[in-house]
């Protein structure tokens, strides 16, 4: 073999090599099973749970059930399509083991009600779009419904940190609202005289 044809063939060699490498280059960056890419997969599942977790930890120390005291001038609902002592279905996630649970209607009141972000007087992050909080539940909020981006104080305590809060509106609606009693569907606790649920979010049976 002579010299000239021996480098031809280690040079086509080499090429061969090469192309062979940079192919499994390629299929790797496109192989879901690829280390690097189960990284990625994994940091982005890591992130939705900790979005999850946060929204859920917005109603972390909410008290569930109430006295029943309601404020004043709140005016009870004439005519509800769900009337006190009757039953129906929620489909609301205020909290763990609503969602589905059948509720016992303990009150039922005309008002505007508002999803609300503030952050908690006590500290810690802020809350977004907490729901429910009604018009007589807010500081000097006058006779008029607030719109979405209005401030006001909230005066009441359905969590802590939340009465003498700042809370910017994310949403108004005038609607019946529900004071309701259930029991959870996945830890049996008993909730009495919850505040609150609105009409969309309950369901005849």
């Amino acid at each position: 073999m002579t010299k000239h044809k021996f480098m031809l063939m280690t040079m086509s060699a080499l090429t061969a090599i090469t192309l062979a490498a940079c192919g499994d280059t390629e299929e790797d960056a496109m192989n879901p099973a690829d280390p690097d890419s189960q990284v990625e997969m994994n940091e982005e599942m890591d992130e939705n749970m900790d979005g999850e977790m946060e929204e859920d930890m917005g109603h972390e120390g909410m008290d569930h059930s109430s006295s029943g005291e309601v404020p004043e001038g709140l005016a009870e609902a004439e005519s509800p399509t769900f009337e006190v002592g009757s039953q129906a279905i929620m489909s609301a996630e205020h909290m763990s083991g609503m969602d589905g649970a059948e509720a016992t209607i303990a009150g039922a009141y005309d008002t505007t009600v508002y999803a609300l972000s503030f952050t908690p007087t006590t500290g810690g992050e802020p809350i977004e779009n907490h729901k429910w909080v009604i018009h007589e539940e807010l500081e000097d909020a006058g006779d008029a419904p607030l719109v979405a981006g209005d401030e006001a104080v909230i005066a009441t305590d359905h969590m802590e940190g939340m009465e003498g809060a700042t809370a910017t509106i994310d949403s108004a609606e005038e609607t019946t609202v529900y004071m309701v009693d259930f029991t959870t569907t996945d830890s049996g606790e008993e909730v009495t005289n919850h505040k609150w649920v609105t009409e969309s979010e309950l369901s005849a049976e």
